[in-house]
């Protein structure tokens, strides 16, 4: 045998080892602490309504139904497209049935599902499901919600639909590699380690049942989240891209982060999805908003903005802020310094008005605004091409919105007015680009398509008015 097949034949072998290895590493099962039948209560007493309530308090808190519901679906029937960097991923059905659901699960699958991220067959799941934050959930309340999925949840009849990643990134079996090695150990979050019980209890409806780790934490190139709590300075500093949208700093950080914001602010952001100086822009985040947190109550509320109100600033913020008022008085005298403040002034000015800072009460002010000072300017410039629109809350019921302008901006317009948002009234970020605008807007097409909404680009185009204003 030639010295070169040899080489290839070690090689070969080398490659079945480490495969064997590692396929007999993800197939050894994972042993986890049975946490009993559940609460013994009698059908229909009051101690069993008490303990559904108090399970369909968590469920609200953990926003289940956001995920675990499709658009015009059924509650918790599954079927909602999650999408990832591999593919889309469809949110299962979690009601009682026992065909299609999960009607047949005892307490202890349904902890091994939420809390380790395990399926009764043994497989793993995606971490799309949030089961390293679910990790923190108490014994109390993963019982309180195993009861409430099981007895105030009405059944659905709803086959699971297979994901649209392809092969071989679709096997299952590296996830449980992936699980092993990245996914925390279940246990309660350290309550003791706060001095003050409301933060206290912050930490663990956003460390936990929040989830909010999930997004706006950054991840490592295994898709892990950088950090679980406050521990790891890059907990909560901003997440990735989640269906268009960047999850943006809630560290302490005055400009881009939660710095300028008082505790009401965010309190009234996750009751209402706005406050006395901005709003909650895009889908995934007013679906928080729509779902959980403006059902639950105030002293949680609070409890999560405190513990919010205790994170420290990144200190990584390129972008900086100085309140000025001289793109304001040269706005309203007429002077048009660049074909951005043209833009804004025929696009814009009528609801944000020339100071930037709109009505308090109805629009978004733009001058400190996280979303317009964040490093990457994706969700501003999305929100430019595509528009927005708040959710119809308890507290503030008018679903106001704005228009997208992708219809009648080209790329390089709509980065001219990116930029001049985000370098005037003593805004100082760095410039958009027409290349970062045609991504975005290439994305948009992209979703529109996978939703069906239009079946090829040019009938996108046509719909947009957008055809001649592309590249």
């Amino acid at each position: 045998m030639s010295s070169k097949k040899k080489i290839l034949a070690g090689v070969v072998g080398v490659g079945a080892l480490v495969f064997v290895g590692a396929l007999t590493y993800a197939l050894i099962p994972t042993d986890t602490r049975d946490i009993g039948a559940g609460p013994q209560v009698a059908a229909g007493s009051a101690e069993e309504k008490q303990l559904i309530e108090a399970g369909r308090y968590v469920a609200v808190a953990s926003d289940c139904i956001a995920c675990h519901t499709a658009g015009n679906g059924k509650q918790y029937a599954g079927g909602r497209g999650i999408e990832s960097p591999i593919g889309t991923m469809y949110a299962t059905n979690i009601t009682p049935d026992k065909k299609t659901g999960i009607g047949n699960y005892t307490l202890n699958d349904f902890d091994r599902a939420v809390r380790h991220g395990i399926k009764p067959g043994g497989g793993t799941l995606y971490p799309s499901m949030p089961y390293p934050s679910y990790a923190k959930m108490s014994d109390q309340d993963l019982r309180a919600l195993y009861v409430y999925f099981m007895k105030g949840v009405a059944p659905v009849v709803a086959e699971n639909r297979a994901s649209d990643i392809p092969w071989p990134l679709s096997m299952r079996w590296p996830l449980s590699i992936w699980r092993k090695q990245f996914a925390p150990a279940v246990a309660p979050v350290d309550l003791t380690k706060y001095a003050d019980a409301s933060v206290a209890r912050g930490a663990y409806l956003v460390q936990s049942l929040g989830h909010c780790g999930s997004c706006h934490t950054p991840r490592s190139n295994t898709m892990s989240e950088l950090a679980l709590d406050e521990s790891g300075p890059e907990y909560l500093s901003g997440g990735p891209l989640i269906d268009g949208w960047l999850a943006i700093n809630l560290r302490g950080d005055k400009v881009g982060g939660m710095g300028a914001w008082s505790q009401e602010d965010i309190v009234a952001t996750l009751k209402s999805a706005r406050n006395s100086h901005t709003a909650v822009v895009g889908g995934p985040m007013n679906d928080v908003v729509s779902h959980s947190t403006q059902h639950m109550t105030d002293a949680d509320l609070n409890a999560m903005a405190a513990y919010i109100k205790t994170l420290p600033a990144t200190g990584k913020t390129k972008a900086t802020y100085t309140v000025s008022d001289t793109t304001a008085k040269e706005l309203f005298a007429g002077v048009e310094k660049n074909r951005g403040a043209q833009l804004y002034l025929d696009n814009c000015a009528a609801c944000h008005r020339t100071d930037g800072k709109s009505n308090q009460i109805v629009f978004p002010a733009l001058p400190g605004n996280p979303t317009v000072l964040q490093d990457d300017p994706t969700s501003l410039i999305r929100v430019v091409l595509a528009g927005s629109r708040l959710p119809s809350t308890k507290t503030a019921p008018s679903d106001l919105g704005m228009p997208g302008f992708a219809w009648r901006l080209s790329d390089d317009e709509a980065a001219q007015l990116v930029t001049f948002v985000r370098q005037s009234w003593g805004n100082n970020a760095a410039a958009a680009t027409a290349s970062q605008v045609e991504k975005v807007r290439k994305g948009m097409d992209e979703q529109e398509l996978k939703a069906g909404n239009v079946t090829s680009l040019e009938e996108m185009r046509k719909i947009t008015g957008a055809e001649q204003k592309v590249h």
